[in-house]
């Protein structure tokens, strides 16, 4: 599966455009991660566990969306956006998101 932030795919035509697709995935974030995380944010450094987390999520909404556009016949998906946000009352969810068009190539 080609998946591609721009609209169209260099040396390559769409035939088809067979609509919008989307994958999400929500993960709680843990208190102990929090913990250390602050901790990081005072000495400098990355904050590696929530990279995991993000990265973790990132690929399990890429692997539903691309499952949504192979059952609709798709080899590409365009145009996708990927977004990140925190949910809940005290934001202690974090949500990845991505949406595209699933397309038919040449």
């Amino acid at each position: 599966m080609i998946i591609s932030t721009t609209h169209t795919i260099e040396g390559r035509r769409i035939v088809e455009h067979l609509g919008v697709v989307a994958g999400e995935a929500i993960m709680g974030a843990n208190i102990f991660r929090d913990f250390f995380a602050g901790i990081r944010d005072i000495v400098g450094g990355r904050a590696g566990s929530y990279e995991q987390v993000l990265r973790k999520g990132r690929d399990q909404a890429t692997a539903e969306m691309v499952a949504e556009a192979e059952a609709r016949g798709a080899n590409a998906i365009v145009g996708v956006d990927l977004d990140y946000t925190t949910l809940g009352a005290s934001e202690s969810m974090i949500m990845v998101a991505l949406s595209g068009t699933a397309v038919k190539l040449e």
